[in-house]
Formats: C-alpha cells, sequence, structure tokens
C-alpha cells in the first residue's frame, strides 16, 4: 500500500508535505488559489493520516521521504518543487539536499533550534498535545463546533482558530492522535538541519511572526545556514499558517516554486 495523496490543478507538479501529527488535508484552504498554476500533490507522510505506518530500523529523513519518492516514482513525476510546513519543511529542504527537488518552500521548518532547549519544549508542547487531546477526545465534536472549543484545541499551532472549520478541527484531532507512533519517531530521531542545498535549487523559508511552537528568531538560524535562501516573514500567522493566512501562503508557495502571484485586494474572500 502506498501513501495517500491528493492531485489537482495544472503546471508544473508542487508537492506538499505536512507537519508532525498532521495530515494532508492540512493545505486544504490554499489548494484553490495553487491548482489554477500548479499541478498540486498533497500527501499524507508514512505514519500520519491515511498512509501506511512509518518504516522502522531505517534513518528518519529516509523513511520518511524514501515513499514519497517511490510515490512520485509512480506518478511519472521528476524534479518536483517540494513545500512543506514545520517537518514537511524540513523534508522539503532535505529533498534539495538530496537533488530531487528543482525548489524547496519551508514553513517554519523544523530543525532550526537556536539551543538545546528550543528542541526540548517543542517535543515537551507535543507530548502535551498528546495528553490534552486523549482526555478531551470524547468532548471533540462539541468543541471542534466552537471557535474557543477551537482554539483549545489549535492555539498552539495556530493564531486564527475561527477559521478552522469544524470539520476539519475534529479530523486534525483525530489524525493527531493516531499518529502517535510517528510522532514519537520524529521527536525522538529529528536532529538539527546541517545539509547543503546545491547551488541552483532555490530555496524560501517563511516563518509566522505569532509562531508559538517553533519560535520566529530560529528563522536566523536559518538564514546562516541558508544564506542563499529568500526570507519572509508571515505577518500575523501561527506554525500552520495555512489557515491563519491563505492568500498569503499560496503567494510563498507559488513565488518560491517559480511564479510570482498578486494577492487579491483586501476585503477578498479567503
Amino acid at each position: 500500500m502506498g501513501l495517500a495523496y491528493d492531485r489537482l490543478g495544472s503546471g508544473p507538479p508542487l508537492v506538499l508535505l505536512h507537519g508532525v501529527g498532521h495530515r494532508r488535508q492540512a493545505w486544504g484552504a490554499v489548494l484553490d488559489r495553487l491548482a489554477p498554476h500548479r499541478d498540486v500533490i498533497a500527501v499524507d507522510l508514512p505514519g500520519h493520516g491515511e498512509s501506511p505506518p512509518l518504516e522502522r530500523g531505517v534513518p528518519l529523513v529516509d523513511a520518511l521521504l524514501g515513499p514519497v519518492t517511490a510515490l512520485l516514482d509512480d506518478l511519472g513525476v521528476t524534479r518536483p518543487h517540494v513545500a512543506g510546513n514545520s517537518l514537511g519543511g524540513r523534508l522539503a529542504l532535505e529533498a534539495a539536499v538530496a537533488g530531487w527537488a528543482v525548489s524547496a518552500t519551508g514553513l517554519s521548518p523544523a530543525g532550526f533550534w537556536r539551543n538545546e532547549r528550543e528542541p526540548a519544549v517543542a517535543r515537551a508542547t507535543f507530548r502535551a498535545m498528546e495528553v490534552a487531546g486523549g482526555r478531551l477526545r470524547r468532548f471533540g465534536p462539541a468543541l471542534s463546533r466552537r471557535t474557543a472549543g477551537r482554539a483549545l484545541l489549535y492555539g498552539v499551532t495556530v493564531k486564527r482558530p475561527s477559521r478552522i472549520t469544524a470539520e476539519q478541527a475534529l479530523g486534525d484531532m483525530t489524525a493527531f492522535l493516531a499518529a502517535h507512533d510517528a510522532l514519537e519517531a520524529v521527536l525522538a530521531g529529528l536532529p538539527a538541519f546541517t545539509g547543503q542545498v546545491p547551488d541552483g535549487i532555490p530555496v524560501t523559508i517563511a516563518w509566522g511572526t505569532k509562531d508559538r511552537l517553533l519560535r520566529p528568531p530560529q528563522v536566523l538560524v536559518a538564514r546562516a545556514r541558508l544564506p542563499q535562501a529568500r526570507i519572509r516573514p508571515l505577518p500575523g500567522c501561527g506554525h500552520c499558517p495555512m489557515t491563519d493566512d491563505p492568500a498569503l501562503v499560496a503567494d510563498v508557495l507559488l513565488q518560491g516554486s517559480g511564479r510570482v502571484a498578486s494577492r487579491p485586494a483586501e476585503g477578498s474572500a479567503r
């Protein structure tokens, strides 16, 4: 059984990778903005969503990206643009390091900690979210229907929980708890990013200015390790910015993958 994925749109291929404990539906708010310009492939990473479990006994990055490259081979996709959020952003950079991504875009990518405390805090936060999610599981449908409930569930990862639909909130909660084994493997085994992206592969790093999980100053570490990267702030956005500001995130993804897109006028639907 291969990875679960959604594919839509036309144009150059753009692979979207979600964060740890998340699922491919994380990108739902931006898909309509991307599809007219890109052949979008949103993937459930191994051990997440509807994909098979993460393979054990294999280096973590290989276990996560190997099935992605196998899926792309099956789809006949070579050298796509790759973008991701958090863990997915880190994997997009690893794809660029490996030379099979034609560009890489990371939204608050993991692995740019300034000190040992920061990854420890991130691990503790995820584990606290697991405990809280388990205790609140039976209240999930009721919490997901209310903005205050969504803020309780996702206040750490998004700045504007009112923009998450009730259906997405409940699905994300279920998926997060189901991804326990993959979450534990990532929290225990993801090292700092030290790779070298080959010359000629464009890199974009974007960071939510309200990110409470991976703090915005980590972008300074990313800038130092990837001096060729284009750095973009995501004003008012949290760790998972796709629902916080879909128009801005879509622009970042399109520009990062080679197309300049104009944001809609103020007051347009998001």
